[in-house]
């Protein structure tokens, strides 16, 4: 039976827990007693128990989330309750700020915060000698990542197959946005990339296809961006798909070129724009040039077969519905193949709260502590946008709707009032914006540009028969059945190799390569 047991609760099964993996390769001697168990938010708790308890550890390890802090609090209460002689020790980012307060810490025997990649074994280490140390809280530090083992080999054929693999070149970073964790991570610090390239050479050996890169500025140093572009490229196969966070506004020539050898859907770009608000970004310290951003887009759609996933957050202080309506309209010319509209969410350490009280900044008090309504944006109307996300999400970058989507606001100034008039058309008459089946979705869909928008049938009916046969479906939805479809379309080998929300978006997607 092992000593120690390293858990946590991922938020899907196919996520793996980075996190886990980094403490396991850093256990030294203690990884032959140590296990790791991953389980879902989703599943029964008292199974989780079973299951930990059955390995009957001296010490459990519980990473703890924003996603799972409620779970993990309830796990935490019943494993003390029934074992009490276990030693429980918690870590992560959701319990490494404003901690005191917080029920699991007060339940839990020890807290690591910030990287306890080092920290934890050394506790451990201690544990087991029966020479605890009498803080409760034990700071991980920064370490060095010279002195940090890096994980991959801790990846199984199991995860490969079935699992996100992340990977980092990188932690930190260089800015400091006031409503992001990773503006309290400085500085940048970079692995060694030799030694980095070697652990992905490793990956693809075990049969890697996809690869998220957690680096939050990964286009920061230009040296190491383009020796990992250039691995991939000279390994390049058909079915090998690169996930970034890139740093909105640098892009220099020598990056493009080497971006450019990619065949389209190779490539998935994150780029965080956050606001167009020039005012915004001052309040919360963040700083870009919007129009080095609006011509690296341009390259990336006109020049490259990227796929970019890109964010715009509601509820900053000082933003209007309408400022970020001109700013969602802005991006949305630029376009990026899917915009991720997200909530503001106030995240525990952040500096975002000196807004608090100036811009009556009132959070959820329950994870994951999303924005309820601020000086300029009622809670009605927070609720609204909220729908908005959702609906985008379903309609605007889901790829299912890429032709039928543009009829929406191609007669208006703004693509954002036009979208948020169906949004709550949707609403209206589901009462859910979750859960609904595409060929109900398809339904409504026809019947707003029709109904609504007094649009021609014919047009409608194409332009959705089109968007609903691009993933390869042949079956007729029932609305459609009396008009005069051509023959579904075959989805191209490039699209079959590509993950399927991608995969949406290549086929008759203008901006491809």
């Amino acid at each position: 039976m092992p000593d120690i047991v390293l858990t946590t609760l991922n938020a899907r099964y196919w996520h793996s827990s980075f996190g886990l993996r980094y403490l396991i390769a850093n256990m030294g001697p203690l990884a032959e007693s140590t296990a790791m168990l991953e389980f879902g938010i989703n599943e029964n708790l008292a199974d989780v128990l079973e299951s930990i308890i059955s390995q009957n550890p001296k010490i459990v390890g519980v990473g703890v989330y924003i996603w799972n802090i409620e779970p993990a609090t309830k796990l935490v209460a019943d494993l003390k309750k029934l074992r009490p002689d276990i030693t429980v020790v918690i870590g992560g980012p959701e319990v490494s700020y404003e901690s005191e307060q917080q029920q699991i810490v007060q339940m839990a025997d020890y807290l690591v915060t910030g990287e306890a990649d080092l920290a934890l074994p050394e506790l451990c280490r201690k544990l087991l000698a029966k020479s605890p140390p009498l803080e409760k809280i034990i700071p991980g530090g920064i370490p060095a990542l010279s002195e940090v083992k890096m994980p991959y080999h801790l990846y199984t054929e199991e995860d490969i197959k079935n699992r996100v693999i992340y990977v980092e070149a990188s932690r930190g970073c260089p800015f400091t946005c006031e409503f992001c964790l990773s503006a309290l991570e400085i500085p940048v610090r970079q692995f060694d990339v030799d030694e980095f390239l070697g652990e992905m050479q490793l990956l693809l050996d075990g049969g890697a296809k996809q690869f998220k890169f957690v680096d939050r500025t990964f286009n920061l140093n230009m040296r190491v961006s383009k020796a990992i572009l250039q691995f991939f490229l000279d390994r390049y196969r058909p079915d090998l798909f690169l996930h970034f966070e890139m740093i909105p506004d640098r892009l220099p020539d020598s990056l493009r070129e080497m971006i450019s050898r990619f065949p389209p859907g190779a490539l998935q770009f994150e780029i965080g724009v956050q606001t167009f608000n020039d005012d915004v970004g001052d309040l919360i310290s963040r700083k870009q040039d919007n129009e080095k951003l609006a011509e690296n887009f341009q390259f990336l759609r006109k020049e490259t077969g990227v796929h970019i996933h890109a964010d715009l957050i509601v509820g900053l202080p000082g933003e209007t519905v309408e400022s970020f309506g001109t700013g969602f309209d802005r991006l949305l010319k630029l376009n990026p193949q899917e915009i991720q509209v997200g909530i503001l969410k106030r995240l525990r350490g952040t500096p975002i709260t000196r807004h608090d009280e100036d811009w009556e900044m009132i959070y959820s008090q329950s994870a994951p502590y999303e924005i309820l309504s601020t000086k300029l944006v009622p809670f009605e109307d927070l609720q609204r946008m909220r729908r908005f996300a959702k609906f985008w999400d379903l309609i605007g970058n889901s790829g299912n709707f890429l032709e039928s989507r543009e009829l929406i606001w191609s007669d208006a100034n703004s693509p954002f009032v036009e979208f948020l008039k169906l949004s709550d058309w949707l609403y209206a008459r589901e009462g859910q914006s979750h859960g609904i089946p595409l060929t109900r979705l398809a339904e409504r869909m026809f019947n707003f540009l029709v109904q609504v928008q007094q649009r021609s049938e014919e047009v409608v009916a194409h332009a959705i028969w089109n968007d609903y046969t691009r993933g390869g479906r042949e079956d007729r939805p029932h609305f459609l059945r009396k008009f005069d479809l051509p023959h579904p379309r075959k989805r191209t080998h490039e699209a079959k190799e590509l993950p399927q929300r991608q995969s949406r978006h290549v086929v008759g997607n203008a901006g491809t390569k």
